[in-house]
């Protein structure tokens, strides 16, 4: 059980009333003459976050009200009840009604109980609630640590979370869950067939890296996640300016959200045979680095030109979904965070996803609503892909022209996917700019709650 909830008797917890400014009125008027008064002293209107502690008469919290504000409006936020961690005194809690989903309700209660603190103090939440009845809190409690997983990972700064150490993160966690662990390093890379993933990473002296993990009964479908594993991101020879590399320590989001991905598979038992790969590079600039109109083989044999050396990641995925394809995966899925196309079309908080498959988008998108992890089907749309020719190679990694960026980008790894594979793409941020309920500033777990509900649907 996740540590923001408690296993103490429901009645011995205080309650939380989740009020809508509609229903305020009437809820007010069930409250006894002293609650009532004190909360019209107060102000409270049941605005969208508002808080309050009703006072028992030994100075101790004897209720919380908790405002929804329009309950039915547009602007509303399904997570809104993970601003009560931060709210809430020391104490066990549960909540006193039900809202219109209850299982969102509780894992924004988990959500919003994460801190980071690994370099600072920073202490968790003292408050705890006690699960609803109806709740599985078993499922809540592994999306919440999976989402803590990606957000610790995340949230280290590149210094701490190179690609050895990303490279030690997954094998912690193939550890934990028995999965077997391989590591091909450095110039081994080369020799093993992997020419793009070497090719970004190697003017940084942290030696690049694609990491291997396998786990289930062989005998089960095959699932298969490939994570973008840039572990910083200088652009390369085409260099960001100051602002554009600000958080690209944010750049192995990708692997961070496969692996919290492989978690909540792997804890709730799913009957798949899982393989996680993940290269693990940082892109940096030195006299061996990459350069633009470079042009390097890739591990399916394509020619690929360098139009941009801030493409990167699109060319260590290549390499990576080849050697996923030549396992003939039954469900191929790769995170990464891609393309500024995508935040410009989409914005921080809606990924963009693509795939070929048309009832893999239909659950998807079921579920990311489902589960408030939005995600947008965008197109494979064919008439780009020919904006990917190179005149002088197979195909170019970074095409000019700054149209449909994102849709290039998908494309681009197309190229490497087997045709008759089932195929997921996904462009995510992976970083919340500004703290929203269950959502703290930094690292972010984007898609992998949605792909794991659709896998424990499908393979549960």
């Amino acid at each position: 059980m996740h540590s923001a909830f408690s296993t103490a008797p429901a009645r011995e917890a205080v309650p939380i009333t989740l009020v809508a400014e509609a229903a305020w009125e009437t809820t007010g008027a069930t409250l006894d003459d002293h609650a009532r008064r004190f909360a019209e002293a107060n102000g409270f209107a049941a605005k969208a976050g508002q808080y309050l502690a009703l006072p028992a008469a030994n100075g101790e919290v004897s209720h919380v009200l908790f405002g929804l504000g329009d309950a039915a409006g547009r602007s509303r936020d399904p997570f809104l009840a993970g601003k009560l961690p931060g709210l809430l005194p020391a104490g066990t809690f549960r909540f006193a009604n039900a809202t219109d989903d209850m299982h969102l309700a509780t894992l924004a209660f988990a959500l919003g109980s994460y801190r980071f603190g690994r370099y600072r103090k920073a202490d968790a939440p003292k408050a705890r609630l006690v699960p609803p009845d109806g709740v599985d809190v078993a499922d809540i409690s592994r999306m919440a640590d999976a989402a803590a997983l990606a957000r610790d990972l995340i949230n280290t700064p590149a210094n701490d979370m190179g690609p050895e150490e990303l490279a030690a993160a997954a094998q912690n966690l193939a550890q934990r869950f028995g999965a077997s662990f391989n590591c091909i390093t450095g110039d081994d890379l080369k020799q093993g067939n992997f020419p793009l993933i070497h090719a970004v990473g190697m003017a940084s002296p942290r030696a690049p890296r694609l990491i291997d993990m396998s786990w289930g009964d062989p005998a089960h479908p095959k699932v298969t996640l490939v994570g973008k594993g840039v572990c910083f991101d200088t652009g390369g020879v085409d260099l960001k300016p100051a602002t554009g590399m600000l958080i690209m320590k944010k750049d192995m989001g990708g692997a961070a959200n496969v692996l919290a991905l492989a978690l909540m598979i792997m804890d709730a038992k799913l009957k798949v045979r899982l393989r996680v790969l993940i290269p693990a590079v940082e892109n940096a600039v030195a006299g061996n680095a990459f350069r633009p109109l470079d042009i390097f083989p890739s591990r399916k044999g394509l020619s690929v030109e360098i139009g941009n050396t801030d493409a990167e990641g699109r060319l260590v995925l290549a390499d990576a979904l080849t050697l996923a394809c030549e396992d003939k995966p039954d469900l191929l899925i790769d995170l990464g965070t891609l393309t500024g196309a995508a935040r410009v079309a989409l914005g921080p908080d809606i990924p963009p996803f693509y795939t070929s498959d048309e009832r893999l988008a239909r659950d998807l998108a079921s579920w990311a609503e489902a589960e408030n992890d939005p995600l947008w089907r965008m197109p494979l749309w064919p008439a780009y892909d020919a904006w990917l020719d190179s005149k002088v190679a197979d195909i170019n990694n970074a095409p000019s022209g700054g149209f449909a960026g994102s849709i290039t980008c998908a494309l681009f790894l197309q190229r490497f996917v087997e045709a008759t594979t089932s195929w997921l793409h996904v462009d995510i941020y992976g970083w919340t700019p500004a703290a929203k309920p269950a959502r703290p500033e930094g690292g972010e777990c984007q898609a992998a709650r949605a792909i794991y509900r659709l896998l424990d649907e499908r393979y549960g």
